[in-house]
């Protein structure tokens, strides 16, 4: 019975200490990504995208120059929300406002679709909305973990 109940506790131990490491990879994979710039992070995402599409050089072209616009509009947008949450300017969004960014949200990914579509092959476009697909799960799952976070009273941790 006791070498039961040691086995038990070393396996809740081992799994208490393996889940935040995890949480701490994902946010320095985040950090890192936030830390480049705007061409940088087309660039990379360009070859990644290439080397999993098998895309040809007019391909790059133009997925390039749509990643970089998303990545310069991604970034004015954190540094505008820097900047309120600095200034104390920050208040949290209103109904309207949630539905206005969620619809602008959706709006930009319709037109993201459309853009690829047109670029990529039907296969290409296939794998591309696959990949898609599974990182727009992967983000739900990560939200679902911070709302339990936040439901616990637990205290998410900077690094």
């Amino acid at each position: 019975m006791k070498k039961i109940l040691v086995i038990a506790i070393a396996l809740v131990s081992v799994q208490a200490f393996a889940q935040p490491n995890q949480d701490r990879k994902q946010k320095n994979a985040m950090h890192r990504m936030h830390d480049l710039t705007p061409e940088e992070a087309a660039t990379l995402q360009t070859k990644k995208m290439t080397l999993h599409l098998d895309l040809n050089e007019k391909q790059q072209a133009q997925v390039k120059d749509i990643l970089l616009k998303n990545a310069e509009a991604r970034k004015a947008k954190m540094d505008a929300f820097k900047a309120k949450k600095e200034n104390g300017e920050f208040e949290k969004p209103t109904k309207e406002d949630r539905l206005k960014m969620m619809n602008d949200r959706l709006d930009h990914q319709i037109a993201m679709k459309a853009s690829m579509k047109k670029i990529l092959n039907e296969t290409q476009f296939t794998k591309w909305e696959k990949v898609q697909a599974k990182m727009a799960h992967r983000g739900k799952k990560a939200k679902k973990g911070m709302h339990k976070k936040r439901m616990h009273g637990e205290k998410e941790t900077k690094i």
